[in-house]
């Protein structure tokens, strides 16, 4: 039987912690996956959650509304596994709190795009149009690449492209005026801007379909979602179990059948 709990909040998480002792063994049975709200935690319903439960693990997933709270739950020990990040993110941020996480396996991702509820082409960008766009550093350079991408700004070409700030753009014809939001609260910004560039698992949580975008990125590799451990854990049986899931013609069957157009591993292709 599949349970979800949405967090979000780190004082949250106790709720979900407390009441199980997790053996750190080969006999563990019991898993806890977080990840953010929308396809990434569909994903797991869908084409991870069974395979693990054939194999006798009790499954349960967890729901986040933020990119900071799964990776602080799982290096504290409320998660197992945590998914809903790219490999790029997951090393800043670990760098960043010091925590010990690794990376177990790519999986897919829902790709970015640039949407709007007032224009229908990249065509009808006019001057001084808001752009609302997301704050965190690694998928803000995301967003501005994309921008790039489709003639609406410029920057400097001797910038590290995964690194990219507002303060590296040469360029901006249109004057767009960017907003960062954090990510979950993009969707809701269409009503108060003329593009919002969106992450997918939040587009597609809020009721936006990837058929709607203006623009979809063509996701690199490097932004490929990421399942991530506490690195102590990496070599544990449950672990590759986890790893080995994301790995299958079942999970991709189900991805086949569900989230068609999201960017895959080539292992998926």
């Amino acid at each position: 039987m599949i349970r979800r709990t949405t967090l979000t909040a780190l004082a949250s998480l106790a709720l979900v912690a407390a009441p199980v002792a997790f053996a750190q063994s080969a006999a563990k049975k019991e898993l806890v996956i977080g990840a953010t709200a929308g396809s990434n935690v569909d994903v797991l319903k869908l084409g991870i959650q069974p395979q693990l439960e054939k194999k006798g693990y009790k499954v349960r997933l967890v729901e986040f509304n933020d990119y900071v709270q799964p990776n602080l739950a799982l290096a504290q020990g409320a998660l197992d596994v945590n998914y809903f990040q790219h490999i790029i993110y997951l090393k800043k941020f670990a760098q960043d709190q010091k925590l010990d996480l690794a990376e177990i396996v790519q999986g897919p991702i829902a790709p970015l795009g640039i949407y709007s509820s007032k224009r229908k082409a990249i065509a009808e960008v006019k001057e001084g149009d808001r752009v609302s766009l997301p704050n965190d550093p690694s998928n803000l350079a995301r967003a501005l690449v994309l921008l790039q991408s489709q003639g609406l700004l410029t920057v400097r070409a001797d910038v590290d492209p995964l690194r990219v700030t507002e303060k590296d753009i040469t360029a901006n014809p249109r004057k767009l005026k960017l907003v960062p939001l954090e990510a979950a609260q993009l969707p809701r910004s269409l009503g108060d801007v003329e593009w919002a560039i969106v992450n997918g698992n939040f587009a597609i949580s809020s009721g936006l379909k990837l058929t709607e975008a203006v623009v979809l990125e063509k996701t690199p590799d490097h932004y490929l979602l990421v399942a991530a451990v506490k690195s102590a854990d990496k070599a544990q049986p449950w672990a590759r179990d986890v790893a080995e899931a994301f790995k299958t013609p079942e999970f991709k069957a189900v991805l086949d059948k569900h989230f068609a157009g999201y960017a895959r591993p080539s292992f998926l292709q």
